[in-house]
């Protein structure tokens, strides 16, 4: 239970890499996937809501991920989805839309929501789009009904038949 008498709701937060973790390298100058930020992102949030479980799945860059790893994520949020009331999964914007079309080929309709979220601009530079976007994910999970979702930029679409707007730098329906 919250401060507040009402039960809490036990969200699994996947993190798979992408831009919203990547960290600088001042030796060579390069943004990549070295360490995850998201408990430092967590530390700063009022989560009286919500009890985080952590599943640090993987660190990548997504344009580099392979069917397996889309595959792996999708059946880990699967596994997931059995024992928590939602899944939010930390995923990089390139191949996003991969990784949600593949759990809804896996799994359907899941039995909680699971969404998917992540960033154009990482967590640690100026101007981010990360701490909104995970905001809006864990918030989305806690009040959507069951079915796989992005959350991102204060909209939030239900897959299938989302993809990335690369003009717009966010994502759009595909119809």
């Amino acid at each position: 239970m919250n401060d507040l008498g009402i039960p809490r709701k036990r969200v699994a937060l996947i993190s798979t890499g992408g831009t919203i973790e990547k960290t600088y390298n001042q030796l060579t100058g390069i943004l990549h996937n070295q360490y995850s930020v998201l408990d430092v992102m967590l530390s700063d949030m009022e989560l009286r809501g919500v009890e985080i479980v952590r599943v640090p799945l993987m660190n990548h860059d997504s344009a580099e991920m392979t069917e397996r790893d889309h595959t792996l994520i999708a059946q880990t949020a699967g596994s997931m989805s059995q024992a928590h009331d939602g899944v939010v999964i930390v995923h990089g914007t390139d191949t996003l839309p991969i990784t949600g079309e593949k759990i809804v080929d896996l799994l359907g309709t899941p039995e909680v929501p699971i969404v998917l979220t992540g960033a154009m601009r990482p967590f640690m530079v100026k101007n981010t789009d990360s701490m909104q976007n995970l905001v809006e994910a864990l918030l989305a999970v806690q009040i959507l009904d069951p079915g796989v979702y992005v959350a991102m930029h204060n909209h939030v679409l239900q897959f299938p038949g989302v993809i990335k707007d690369r003009d717009r730098g966010t994502f759009v329906r595909a119809d």
